[in-house]
């Protein structure tokens, strides 16, 4: 059974990516699609850490969003 903040090793072999903006610092986000269709989200520098499970429609309109610029605001801190 897949949960939310299970273990990422227990999801099995994933296709993790990343964004092709990620630094090199190690702080980055990646996904991967699950066989059900949900999608994983883990932070890479814990491979091993939680993951949060969502739904295709929820990353979608997650998307969706951070395309439309709607929380583009969250930059001014990191922009500073």
């Amino acid at each position: 059974m897949i949960y939310n903040g299970m273990p990422s090793s227990q999801l099995g072999q994933q296709d993790w990516r990343k964004s092709r903006h990620s630094n090199p610092s190690g702080n980055c986000v990646e996904i991967a699609a699950l066989p059900d269709g949900r999608v994983a989200v883990r932070n890479s520098r814990h491979p091993c850490g939680p993951a949060l499970i969502v739904s295709l429609e929820a990353m979608a309109a997650f998307l969706r969003s951070a395309k439309d610029g709607e929380f583009d605001d969250l930059l001014d801190e990191v922009e500073k």
